[in-house]
């Protein structure tokens, strides 16, 4: 914690009554060094010109006292001149180390850093608020990248698969076949589902996208996500359960975008739990509100991975995850929506081939209709 006596202005305080006690010393080792000597040439002085006794001492103090206020006002102003010189270029030259930093930053260079300059708590926080700029920047510069190099990759293959059948169908090589269709359909619907899947995570991050929250059951909820997904489940050969608490309270929340959560949550699951696994769906009262619980016995998520689940196309295993066919968009989507609906979710996995559990905290409250969404996730 900086100490609020370390700031500039103190510095400045300091400053000034240093200025105030060089004068003073100056003075008052002045004064016994010039003060008796003058008076002493006055005195002889007087025994020889005319003019009374009194009247030389008077001349003999103003004398004193006037050489020793010039030394002690030379020494304040050359104290004044020096401590403003050094400060005038520490400041310059603190600020103009972050004017160039900044300056980088703007050209979009992100590993420069300021050095703390030590001349105040302000000056510190400021840098630190320039670094801390630079390093937030740099990380978003970097998910941009990683965004655009995936989106590219995601619809490369559709797109490559879509333009190899019309390449054939014109060249006689493929038949328009109920199998052909279905595949051309199959990848038209892998990309509508990139495009909506962008387009809804980009709406609740912005804020764009209005709830309508109303009181519901979280029974009705967890039950609703698990009737959409149990036909997938049976065909996984995996085992869906669920569990809603007695006397679990309402929560307020649009049925389709929590739908929407769960689902994902449930979709995300499956892909990663093999044959023969368990999915549970549970609520639960959690404080002044209610928990919600996927948790799955599949392939687990290291811890170092953890942090990082929730980003936009983050993957454990890259060729894994697009192998599974998911978009990698999917959980931000749920931690957005969760954000919008004044929750949290996390994500826990004991490692590797242990299950992930993932969780969403939703407060319990009365619902006030057409609630915007508040704002989005905050990435690390």
């Amino acid at each position: 914690m900086v100490s609020r006596f370390s700031g500039i202005g103190s510095r400045l305080v300091a400053a000034m009554v240093l200025v105030v006690v060089s004068g003073g010393l100056a003075a008052w080792l002045v004064a016994p060094a010039v003060g008796p000597g003058v008076f002493r040439q006055h005195l002889e002085r007087a025994a020889h010109e005319p003019g009374s006794l009194a009247a030389h001492a008077l001349e003999a103090f103003a004398s004193a006292s006037t050489v020793t206020l010039a030394v002690a006002l030379g020494a304040s102003v050359m104290t004044s001149l020096v401590i403003s010189l050094v400060m005038s270029r520490r400041v310059g030259s603190s600020l103009g180390g972050m004017s160039a930093v900044a300056a980088q930053v703007a050209s979009g260079r992100f590993d420069v850093r300021v050095v703390q300059p030590r001349i105040g708590s302000e000056f510190d926080e400021l840098a630190d608020a320039i670094n801390g700029m630079a390093g937030r920047l740099g990380r978003n510069e970097e998910m941009r990248r990683r965004l655009m190099a995936d989106i590219a990759h995601e619809l490369r293959t559709p797109v490559a698969t879509i333009a190899g059948y019309l390449d054939a169908l014109e060249e006689g090589v493929e038949e328009l076949t109920p199998a052909t269709t279905d595949v051309l359909r199959a990848q038209a619907s892998r990309l509508t589902r990139l495009a909506d899947d962008l387009s809804a995570v980009a709406r609740a991050e912005s804020g764009a996208m209005p709830l309508d929250l109303v009181p519901v059951h979280p029974g009705e909820l967890v039950e609703v996500a698990a009737h959409a997904v149990r036909a997938q489940y049976a065909s996984g050969a995996v085992r869906l359960t669920t569990h809603v608490q007695h006397g679990v309270a309402p929560v307020a929340a649009d049925r389709d975008r929590f739908g929407q959560v769960l689902g994902n949550l449930l979709d995300n699951a499956l892909r990663h739990t093999p044959a023969g696994g368990e999915v549970r769906l549970t609520a639960q009262r959690c404080g002044n509100g209610v928990r919600f619980t996927v948790a799955d016995s599949g392939e687990g998520i290291e811890a170092e991975h953890l942090p990082h689940v929730f980003e936009r196309f983050y993957r454990v295993d890259s060729a894994r995850d697009r192998g599974h066919g998911g978009s990698g968009i999917g959980l931000a989507i749920v931690r957005a929506l969760v954000v919008a609906h004044g929750g949290a979710v996390s994500a826990f996995s004991a490692g590797a081939g242990r299950g992930a559990t993932f969780v969403v905290d939703l407060p319990a409250r009365a619902a006030r209709h057409r609630w915007p969404a508040l704002a989005g996730p905050h990435h690390p």
